[in-house]
């Protein structure tokens, strides 16, 4: 054969083989957008006395597996994973190997979520699912409810969903150790479903979990409950929804270390009420120390004067512990006195001006501070240091549209340390009135219920804006709002403390009710708005 023909024959040939091989649409065909379909299994869907170790599914198209880890529940629970195979690969049916001696007269469930795509416009086979029975039938009862977050606005999604049926086996604490007889997920969605279940009694849980272990651990998890049991077939719909909270750990004292030279951290968990720590160590007169528990963290910072000792003996203790604790001194650094501003540019007419700085301040001479306007008239002030975060407070009377320099001289601010600042300056500005909004809510309160209202902004993280107080019917008036989005919530203060409360499995005590209004409130510069909230217990 000629060199020329021999070339032509083969570039034939590959091209041929290459357009067998393909999987995907051809260039230039309609797009596909048909979900896959499960056309047959060995053994059959649906099968009953099933004692196979081995399964194959079929579909009509080559498919590929999506978040399989995340999608696929298997109820009830195994105790080792199934082998899915292929994955990573597209292929026309799947197989799955068991490894769990499976329970007798059980109806499985293995539900794929929409973890099962087609591989070409991954258009997925929504809810697939494969059931069969080691029993005589198929069990088909249901039940469907949904789920809802205790404090948050926006429920979690990705919930599990147990049901324990009510036995001789079946105590509070089941659910700490052993894993439920049926279970099911919320997957994108707050709404859940079971299918194929056994009539009977059951107690119904939500956990938002990391592990999805099917097993409560209260240090990380999530948990609700319905207070009244299941009955099959009559509760067929959940009419209430599960209300998801995180439980207050009990406290419980972790470690002691110094972290720097004069500062020492004291770790906790769970309730900081009344936690306290107290030297036993022999030290100068001299000596001072400063201890601030951190917002939002388990954490206690005690700050103190340095001195030349190896360690410092504590006594650490709250209303229900306590306890010795010795801390070694090894660091030779200690942390150089940082201050900075709480804000960049612009102070929000009603907000209030800060200094942050990392330890604590003991001496401020105000007489090296100075405030003046745009005009250079000084602007007279006073200072108020926050007894629980490590911040200065700068009060004055703020005007619209105004400049503003704030100096501060050498020597004006001193820290537990003796360390002292350097020249500092801060300039800036206020807005106008009218760039700003007022949000007016008559608060329609008929049972005279301990609230509290909160005004929150909307963003990536719900950060509180204003807090008020209310018995009985109100209005309250929300003004220098920034133009922004709005939430408005209101706890239900059944015992009234003046803050939120959690709930408790054990104690089976529910979280107190939140309340959130029907709407988000977008506020436009120099607009008012007037809504109606009405509390419906």
């Amino acid at each position: 054969m000629k060199p020329f023909f021999r070339f032509l024959f083969l570039s034939v040939i590959i091209v041929v083989f290459s357009n067998c091989a393909r999987t995907g649409r051809p260039e230039g065909g309609p797009k596909d957008e048909e979900a896959p379909l499960f056309v047959t299994s060995k053994p059959p869907y649906e099968s009953i006395n099933f004692d196979k170790k081995e399964i194959k599914l079929y579909f009509n198209e080559f498919i590929k597996l999506k978040d399989l880890n995340k999608q696929l529940i298997v109820s009830p629970p195994l105790k080792n994973p199934l082998v899915i195979s292929p994955q990573g690969s597209a292929s026309k049916f799947l197989n799955i190997e068991i490894l769990d001696t499976l329970k007798k007269n059980t109806t499985y469930i293995f539900n794929f979520g929409n973890a099962v795509e087609d591989n070409n416009e991954s258009n997925t086979l929504e809810g697939f699912k494969y059931v069969f029975s080691t029993g005589t039938y198929i069990d088909s009862l249901e039940t469907k409810g949904s789920i809802k977050d205790a404090y948050n606005k926006e429920t979690p999604r990705n919930v599990n969903v147990l049901l324990y049926r009510i036995d001789s086996n079946y105590n509070d604490s089941i659910i700490y150790k052993k894993k439920p007889n049926y279970v099911t997920n919320t997957s994108d969605t707050t709404l859940f479903n079971f299918t194929n279940l056994r009539k009977g009694k059951y107690f119904m849980f939500a956990l938002k979990e990391s592990s999805s272990d099917y097993l409560f651990d209260p240090k990380i998890d999530k948990i609700g409950f319905l207070k009244d049991t299941i009955n099959l077939p009559q509760d067929s719909i959940v009419s209430k929804p599960i209300i998801l909270f995180k439980e207050t750990q009990a406290y419980k004292f972790r470690k002691a270390k110094e972290v720097s030279k004069g500062k020492i951290l004291f770790g906790f968990n769970g309730k900081r009420t009344d936690f306290k720590v107290k030297l036993l160590s022999k030290v100068p007169e001299k000596y001072r120390s400063i201890s601030k528990v951190e917002i939002n963290r388990d954490t206690l910072n005690y700050w103190f004067t340095p001195i030349e000792v190896d360690s410092l003996n504590f006594i650490v203790s709250n209303n229900e512990f306590i306890d010795t604790v010795t801390v070694k001194l090894r660091k030779k650094k200690i942390d150089s006195l940082s201050i900075s501003s709480s804000i960049k540019n612009t102070l929000h007419l009603r907000d209030t001006f800060f200094l942050t700085y990392n330890n604590p301040i003991v001496k401020i001479d105000t007489s090296k501070i100075s405030l003046t306007d745009k005009d250079t008239i000084a602007v007279p002030f006073k200072t108020i240091v926050s007894e629980k975060e490590n911040k200065l407070a700068l009060l004055f009377e703020k005007k619209p549209q105004q400049k503003y320099k704030l100096k501060i001289l050498p020597n004006a601010i001193f820290d537990i340390y003796a360390c002292k600042n350097d020249t500092l300056k801060f300039n800036f500005r206020t807005k106008e009135i009218e760039d700003y909004g007022r949000i007016t809510l008559n608060v329609l309160n008929p049972n005279s219920e301990n609230l509290i209202v909160e005004l929150l902004k909307k963003s990536n993280k719900e950060l509180l804006v204003k807090r008020r107080f209310v018995k009985g019917n109100a209005t309250l008036v929300f003004d220098l709002l920034r133009p922004q989005k709005y939430i408005i919530r209101a706890i239900i203060d059944k015992n009234n403390n003046n803050k939120w409360d959690t709930g408790n499995y054990l104690k089976k005590e529910a979280p107190e009710k939140i309340i959130y209004f029907p709407e988000e409130l977008e506020l436009r510069a120099n607009y008012y708005l007037n809504e109606v909230f009405n509390i419906k217990n």
